[in-house]
């Protein structure tokens, strides 16, 4: 028989996986209809840049070099390493999640940690390389234990990751995570709402599945995650064909 003790850890512990599952799944931010309409429309985003040398930029080489030093928000006071992305810069494919953590506030470099390394697993899955795709975050700088991004700080990001998306042109973008997919979409609509669908963002075509994070929580979602990738994968084979 458990003991009092092991009874109330253990109802403290599911209660704590449930909430995670809850805010994986929903969160908390409200979209209103002025954000929703704020974001730029096709793929020049120059409307929302700011008059900033950076935006004229012609690589992402370049645009990393002129904005690696960023204090714009107070991230960058806390930071260890400004995390720009990797991968291929004429990629089709570019993976954005939400912020860096730990290992890549450490290195530098997007998911290298335990959900990096998963995510490498869930490319492979689709006869991919990571070399073959782009991986970055909205968040340049890893937030204070890991927590949530703030708007105001996602706000002062976006312009760099719209500017990546500009150089790259990629003709697909798979959001890992509901902060990503709410925040680039502008919807206020569940992680379960968003996926299974294709969306348009501005011409590219956009697809949502779990953060490899919650999917280390939970994996149980794994297979929600494979059926994402497998969607994924038909329509970027018949794009190939």
């Amino acid at each position: 028989m458990p003991t009092y003790e092991e009874e109330y850890n253990s109802l403290i512990e599911s209660t704590k996986q449930y909430l995670m599952q809850q805010a994986d799944l929903f969160g908390n931010i409200i979209y209103t209809e002025e954000q929703k309409q704020a974001a730029p429309q096709g793929l020049k985003f120059s409307s929302v840049y700011p008059d900033e040398a950076w935006t004229r930029s012609a690589s992402l080489d370049e645009q990393n070099g002129q904005i690696c030093n960023c204090l714009k928000c107070g991230l960058g006071q806390t930071r260890t390493n400004f995390v720009f992305g990797v991968g291929n810069p004429n990629a089709d494919v570019m993976f954005i999640g939400e912020a860096p953590g730990a290992d890549e506030d450490a290195q530098g470099i997007p998911f290298v940690g335990r959900a990096g390394q998963l995510l490498t697993k869930i490319i492979e899955a689709v006869q991919m390389k990571r070399d073959d795709v782009y991986i970055c975050n909205i968040l340049k700088c890893r937030p204070p234990n890991n927590r949530d991004p703030e708007p105001a700080e996602m706000e002062t990001c976006t312009p760099y990751l719209y500017k990546q998306i500009e150089i790259i042109k990629p003709k697909f973008i798979i959001c890992l995570g509901r902060i990503s997919a709410q925040w680039i979409l502008k919807t206020n609509s569940s992680l379960g709402g968003m996926r299974g669908k294709v969306h348009d963002f501005h011409g590219i075509k956009l697809i949502v599945t779990y953060h490899p994070a919650a999917l280390l929580r939970n994996p149980n979602w794994k297979y929600d995650t494979w059926e994402d990738m497998k969607m994924f994968k038909r329509l970027y084979d018949e794009m190939k064909a």
